[in-house]
């Protein structure tokens, strides 16, 4: 292996991992797990901050300051295990069982008398959520206390003032920056500013290089993508098989034969949609994620893989095919940040795209053309926040991947004289970035503003 291959697997490795649910709610009970253990670590009767009966005993204050993009990525999304929504059940389960060594697992242990402790914190408005004052998309402050914290004590003078530890998140969902306990800083890592969080993960990869490597890296160094059809397959089983959130995978391939024929667009999208559903609505099990995103991580994988299951694909074909739609999407994503008003559909049914091109026989040229179909078509769908109606823009999003590849195998593509497309490739990406990361701002107040506001 090359240098720079193992820089473009470590960036896979990043990039695409497992989360048991949106990672948003999720980024905030892993900053809350983590102030609580700091809590544990210093000075607790318990000392240890896997200790069951202290964590569902203790009368936890969270103070939660977060930025406007994880409050409309959580406002209706469910939580595992819970039958409930929001940030403030998240942050309860993080500071009841959550785990902060998980990462973006970090609510593995959620049990019954987790999510009965966590909903007795809710009834005793133990939870506080405001917006945080911070130009990052992609930021969370968890403070925690087990008693009556300074915030506590400045409302009712002469409380007993209990130690207070707080963790802070920036830019990437499970990349903690600074924790603290009382007024000592523990640790403070470099975070990335803000104007340049859009680069985070920009290697200077190109779709040519993208391309190349998913055609050339070896078998074995590659294997591990399959990792993804072991946990995103299981959750469109299991959102087939139960009755999850608007049932928009489920219904696709139940109504095959009245409405939807039994073809391969239809398959796909009801295999990815079903997926989506599960996770949406709050299934314990975790999704292989993209960028930061298990819906993302969901699109960019399941049509490759339904295709696959459905014409007989190879393990080492499925694989190649897998490396080169993830890459794409990652690739795209450092354009536009981990969070924007731009819907992350968008972005990883483009890498879907060029995965079932490959697998159809495709080349460099047709995985371009597949791009820029792609970008031509749904640019501009908004992300609303996270919610269990996202199942529908998976399933619109699959539809367009499927429709762009078709043409791009005929040779047909969306040509510069059309809107933000350019001849080149690489700029027709720097394009769609644009419109998501700058000329979509506004959007996204707008559309924070009527969630909030309803």
């Amino acid at each position: 292996m090359t240098p720079r291959e193992k820089e473009i697997i470590d960036l896979i490795n990043r990039e695409v991992k497992p989360a048991l649910g949106c990672t948003e709610p999720i980024a905030v009970a892993l900053a809350v797990a983590k102030a609580v253990e700091i809590l544990a670590d210093n000075g607790t009767s318990c000392g240890n901050a896997s200790c069951k009966a202290w964590r569902l005993t203790a009368d936890f204050h969270i103070d939660l300051q977060v930025s406007g993009n994880i409050l409309k990525n959580a406002m209706g999304v469910g939580i595992p295990g819970t039958g409930m929504i929001g940030l403030p059940i998240a942050a309860a389960l993080g500071a009841v069982c959550g785990r902060a060594d998980k990462g973006l697992e970090v609510l593995q242990d959620v049990n019954p008398d987790a999510v009965a402790r966590a909903r007795k914190l809710l009834e005793n408005k133990r939870v506080k959520v405001k917006i945080a004052d911070t130009d990052h998309l992609l930021y969370v402050k968890a403070t925690v206390c087990y008693g009556a914290g300074k915030a506590s004590a400045e409302i009712a003078p002469g409380k007993a003032i209990s130690p207070e530890a707080s963790a802070v998140i920036e830019d990437d969902h499970d990349k903690i920056v600074k924790t603290t306990f009382e007024d000592k800083i523990l640790m403070n890592a470099e975070s990335a500013a803000a104007a340049k969080e859009v680069a985070s993960n920009n290697i200077g990869l190109t779709v040519k290089e993208i391309y190349d490597f998913a055609l050339n890296a070896a078998d074995e160094d590659i294997q591990f993508i399959l990792g993804d059809r072991t946990l995103n397959l299981a959750l469109a089983q299991e959102g087939l098989k139960g009755n999850y959130g608007l049932k928009v995978g489920k219904s696709i391939r139940e109504n095959q034969k009245e409405v939807f024929g039994d073809d391969f667009m239809s398959y796909a999208m009801g295999m990815t949609a079903a997926a989506s559903d599960a996770r949406m609505a709050g299934c314990t099990m975790p999704a292989m994620s993209n960028s930061g995103s298990g819906n993302q991580g969901i699109t960019v994988s399941m049509p490759v893989i339904a295709y696959a299951l459905r014409y007989n694909v190879d393990d080492k074909r499925l694989a190649r095919a897998l490396i080169l739609s993830n890459l794409v999407a990652i690739h795209i994503k450092s354009h536009l940040g981990k969070l924007s008003a731009l819907c992350g559909c968008v972005i990883a049914s483009t890498g879907s795209s060029c995965g079932i091109v490959y697998l159809q026989g495709g080349g460099y040229e047709e995985v371009c053309a597949a791009i820029k179909n792609m970008v031509g078509n749904i640019t501009g769908m908004v992300c609303d926040g996270a919610k269990v109606g996202c199942a529908m823009k998976v399933a619109s999003g699959v539809s367009s991947a499927i429709q762009s590849s078709v043409l791009a195998l005929r040779g047909i593509c969306a040509s510069e004289t059309d809107g933000i497309i350019d001849r080149d490739i690489e700029k027709t990406i720097q394009n769609l970035g644009r419109i998501g990361s700058t000329g979509m701002r506004e959007t996204d107040k707008m559309i924070l503003d009527i969630m909030i506001c309803k």
